[in-house]
Parts: structure tokens; sequence; C-alpha cells
């Protein structure tokens, strides 16, 4: 078995390295957070547009309000004020397949449609099979936006503003939009995961890393729902009308339940 190596970080007597960079005299103070995290994520040096890409989607993903990772952060951080990290990683498990890391899901199917020798084709039964088994399509439709999410919009004018990206992930995006419409016979907008999907590829994010963006950007906005948790507190008012709302259907007495503490 080959002996494991790691290229990320060295440690030694008079500093340290973050793969080929000196952290001191290279890094701090020269290169933005978001230049850093590219080239220890991807092993390249960001280009111009791979940071605006970046950018884009980590501003996009930061924050959607009272959604359940932040309401997860909100109740734990509540529970154990003492553990902010905890409040805030119990948010990030709530980072998933429904809510805000669907990305990798809609860069499965646009990856099909990009190997695909008839992409119209593969499109279409992309778009049957979900509608057949009644399934969600990743990077589709949303509760609130219609007819458009206007951070798709404004996140896929962005991209094809672009002379650097190829536009081959943004045309198969596109495609499968079109496609859904047809099939389903009405418009269905894409929303700011797919439209994320779309982006992320186009810089060669592999898909397997795209929820890893989704995270980064999470955690941000999870520590400000901390921050606002200290200065106007919900976590107990969400505990309490929970408990409330919900009401009790066991056998046996009916039961008045108190809310601890």
């Amino acid at each position: 078995m080959n002996r494991p190596v790691t290229r990320l970080c060295a440690h030694h007597l008079e500093g340290m390295s973050y793969r080929d960079a000196d952290l001191v005299e290279d890094l701090i103070g020269k290169k933005t957070f978001a230049e850093v995290m590219f080239s220890q994520i991807i092993g390249r040096d960001a280009r111009p547009v791979d940071l605006r890409v970046v950018d884009a989607v980590l501003i996009t993903l930061m924050e959607h309000g009272l959604t359940p990772s932040a309401i997860a952060t909100r109740v734990v951080y509540m529970s154990a004020p003492e553990n902010l990290q905890g409040a805030v990683a119990a948010g990030l498990m709530a980072v998933g397949s429904s809510f805000v890391g669907t990305m990798e899901n809609c860069s499965l199917l646009l990856d099909r449609i990009l190997k695909a020798d008839d992409a119209q084709a593969e499109a279409r039964a992309i778009v049957q099979s979900h509608r057949d088994d009644k399934k969600p399509l990743p990077g589709f439709g949303h509760h609130l936006h219609k007819p458009d999410d206007p951070r798709s919009l404004k996140l896929l004018a962005l991209a094809r503003a672009e002379p650097d990206l190829p536009g081959k992930w943004l045309d198969a995006l596109e495609l499968l939009a079109r496609t859904v419409d047809e099939v389903y016979g009405r418009h269905i907008t894409i929303n700011a995961t797919g439209a994320v999907a779309a982006l992320l590829g186009e810089i060669g994010i592999p898909t397997k890393l795209m929820r890893g963006f989704a995270v980064i950007s999470r955690a941000a906005g999870l520590v400000s729902h901390v921050a606002e948790e200290q200065q106007c507190p919900s976590g107990r008012f969400i505990w309490e009308t929970i408990d409330r709302e919900i009401p009790y259907v066991g056998a046996g007495k009916s039961a008045h339940r108190h809310p601890e503490g």
C-alpha cells in the first residue's frame, strides 16, 4: 500500500506553508481569503473569473432566512450557548439534498447531458423520468420565487457576461430548463442551486466538491444567526411554539406539557 501524503500544509520551526506558498511571506496581507481557499481546495491559483464566480456563489448561498439550518443553529445555541461551534455545526448538518446542497444533484444531471451523444434526448429522458416517478428535479422550482428566481437570473447573466467561461455548463442547464417547460407544459424556474451548479461547473469545480462551497458560505450565515440570537433570542420562542402547536395524541390521559427551565 502506498504511503499517504499531504500537499495542503506543513509546519516548521520558522513558519508554515500552504501548498507551495509560505503563509507569512506569500499569503498574509497579500492574498484574499477567497484566493487562498480556492487554491487549497482545487490545487491551482484562482483566475480573476474564478474569484468572481466563487464570490457570487458564496454570497448567494450565505443566507436563506429561518430555514431548517438556521433554526437548528438557533435552537442548539439556546440550549448550549457556551458552544457556538456546536450550534453552527448543527445547522451545517442540514445542508443536504433537500436544502442548500442540491447543486450537487443538479450537477450530476448536467454532467449526464454534457457526456451524452444526443444532449436533447438525454435532457428529455431526465425530465420525463423525474416526472413519471413524481420526484423533484434538482435545481428547479421554488415555493416562493415565481415565475423566476431572481437570484438565478442574476447569476446566469453574470456568467454569460464572462468571456473566459466556456459556457457549456450554462448551455446544458438552459437546455434542461427548456425541456422542463416542454414536458411539464408550464414554466418552472431554475432555482439558485441550479444556477450555482452551472457556474461552479464552468470554473471546473468537481461535482462531489460543490456542496463544500455551500458549507463554507452557510457557515458564515449561521454565525450571523448566532450573533442575532445573542441580541434578539428566538430559539426559545421556536421551541415553545412547536410545543404549543403540535398536539399530543397518544393514548391515556391528556397532559399539559411544560417547557423545561
